[in-house]
């Protein structure tokens, strides 16, 4: 077993995982909109987050662990610990809804070290044509559960837009290169 890489501050991370033996992590609306609320109680925290799509059986998250004194909470915890924190209560919320028991999401969670400018911005494209990549819709745009349409929007978004936007040039180029990506599922194997 490969030694699990520890989440550092102020670094950048591919966070994925999935369902235990693929299966679904949501079912029906509301369970998209109770991750995406324990996310932003868990996770926003001690992480900015610049992508991310939540699929049927799994997920995926392009973020950036805040410097400690950007952290604005009286326990830091370990980013590791948030993460798990988050998987726990959803299970435990998952679990009782639907009248199951055990463990929800594979372990541990992956994580992949983003280290360049190039990998990062195909990463974006590549998270937010996931749903395309799956043959779910034709076009981010058509696919609610994930930051695509938060990127291209001028309402209030704690998604870091400014940032990912000034990577891609303007929204037009992001809309670009999206487009190009989108019969593209390269970037790397995740599963």
């Amino acid at each position: 077993m490969q030694p699990i890489q520890p989440l550092e501050n102020e670094k950048y991370y591919h966070i994925y995982n999935r369902g235990i033996n693929s299966d679904l992590l949501f079912k029906e609306n509301s369970n998209y909109e109770y991750f995406l609320k324990l996310y932003d109680l868990h996770i926003e925290p001690m992480a900015e987050t610049y992508a991310w799509c939540l699929m049927k059986n799994h997920f995926h998250f392009l973020i950036r662990i805040k410097d400690k004194e950007e952290i604005k909470t009286e326990n830091v915890i370990q980013p590791s610990q948030s993460f798990s924190n988050l998987f726990n209560a959803y299970t435990k919320a998952f679990n009782k809804k639907y009248n199951r028991h055990g463990a929800l999401f594979e372990r541990p969670f992956k994580r992949k070290g983003i280290e360049n400018e190039n990998y990062f911005q195909n990463l974006i494209a590549y998270i937010h044509n996931n749903p395309v990549h799956h043959s779910i819709c034709e076009h981010p745009l058509q696919y609610p559960w994930s930051s695509y349409i938060s990127c291209i929007s001028n309402k209030p978004t704690k998604l870091k837009r400014k940032e990912v936007m000034k990577l891609f040039g303007d929204i037009e180029n992001f809309k670009y290169v999206h487009e190009l990506k989108s019969n593209d599922v390269s970037i790397d194997t995740f599963f």
